[in-house]
């Protein structure tokens, strides 16, 4: 199964990896810890609740006004 994982610096250092298509979110001190350990929270989420929809979520990028 290929899900996605989005991840982003973190305030303390490291990074927050989010699975949006179950809503699983950990840490890592890298990037490579930080996808392990949404695998696993992942794993362990997809055993017992069913994923609740199929397909991926499509992620894009907008840009706004430093004066907004």
């Amino acid at each position: 199964m290929e899900l996605t994982a989005l991840l982003t610096p973190a305030e303390e250092g490291g990074y927050v990896a989010l699975n949006p298509e179950t809503g699983t979110t950990t840490q890592g001190e890298t990037v490579e810890e930080a996808v392990a350990n949404l695998k696993e929270a992942t794993a362990l989420y997809l055993s017992e609740f069913r994923l609740p929809a199929p397909g991926h979520p499509v992620i894009t990028t907008f840009t706004i006004s430093a004066h907004a």
